[in-house]
């Protein structure tokens, strides 16, 4: 029956609620790195790292984006957007002061509890590193792990997202910057310390860099990075249990209704990204072997 899938949570999951553009900072070529309000704080769950939520823009539509920050008792929260479609096009002219509207928070976020004194790697591309922002914040102020490592790669310097935060977290934890095209000398690049290539290329250099061995491996960027980077650290002797990834997919609904995220490629059988993802431990993505 309808009713036992439109019940009262869906639909306030579908109504948006109210939040003011605060400002913007541009981070990256086409990418800008939004603060906004709740015009009633507490009107939204606490968002987990690596949950999302559901932007509207009146008269351009909705889609979705990550919490890079997560709304604090005034409500003020972040998120990077990178420019790319109808409704990032028409939020990149919004302005100081315009009403938005905000759904969410949706999906599953990052393991938190169970990265408790790991040795955390972390591995992202492009936008990926965004849904990865939160949780890295949150280690760092609570030190929940016991070492923690971010490789971060693109294709250039102007692609490079989260600028600042960068800046900040290497202060904190090992970070390594990866590009394809570095448009630098070999020394230069060396003193910058920037690594040549993809994640996954300059993973043995990362690897021996530092004084410890990951046990937790988490993933955020375009899938094939994240796949061969999963199967990479498999082969290294790395549990499948011990790797998580967040999958991206064209969510419309957000509360399992419109089907347009549904997992028909991981051999997961009713799995919607919007409700049971986005954050998947690999060996869940897996086939089953049958037994006899």
């Amino acid at each position: 029956m309808q009713n036992s899938i439109l019940n009262n949570q869906a639909f306030y999951n579908l109504t948006p609620i109210a939040i003011e553009l605060v400002d913007f900072i541009n981070d990256g070529e086409d990418a800008r790195h939004f603060r906004f309000r709740l015009l009633t704080p507490q009107s939204i769950d606490k968002p987990e790292p690596g949950q999302f939520f559901m932007l509207s823009v009146p008269g351009a539509g909705e889609a979705p984006f990550t919490f890079t920050v997560t709304p604090n008792d005034q409500g003020v929260f972040c998120s990077l957007v990178r420019k790319m479609g109808e409704v990032t096009t028409a939020l990149f002219q919004c302005q100081s002061g315009d009403i938005l509207g905000i759904r969410g928070p949706f999906g599953k976020g990052w393991p938190v509890n169970a990265l408790a004194n790991k040795k955390i790697l972390m591995v992202a591309g492009g936008c990926g590193l965004a849904p990865l922002a939160g949780l890295i914040d949150q280690l760092i102020t609570n030190h929940h792990h016991k070492h923690l490592a971010l490789v971060y790669g693109a294709r250039n310097r102007a692609l490079q997202m989260l600028n600042p935060e960068r800046l900040r977290w290497q202060q904190e934890i090992s970070l390594f910057d990866v590009l394809e095209d570095t448009g630098e000398t070999q020394a230069s690049t060396e003193e910058n310390h920037i690594l040549e290539g993809t994640p996954l290329n300059a993973m043995d250099s990362v690897l021996r860099t530092l004084d410890w061995t990951p046990d937790t491996l988490l993933l955020c960027g375009p899938e094939v990075m994240m796949n061969t980077a999963a199967k990479n650290f498999i082969q290294r002797g790395l549990s499948a249990q011990a790797i998580w990834l967040s999958i991206e997919r064209r969510m419309h609904c957000a509360v399992g209704l419109c089907g347009h995220c549904y997992l028909s490629e991981h051999h997961l059988a009713h799995h919607y990204v919007c409700k049971d993802g986005p954050t998947y431990r690999w060996d869940h993505l897996q086939p089953h072997e049958k037994t006899e």
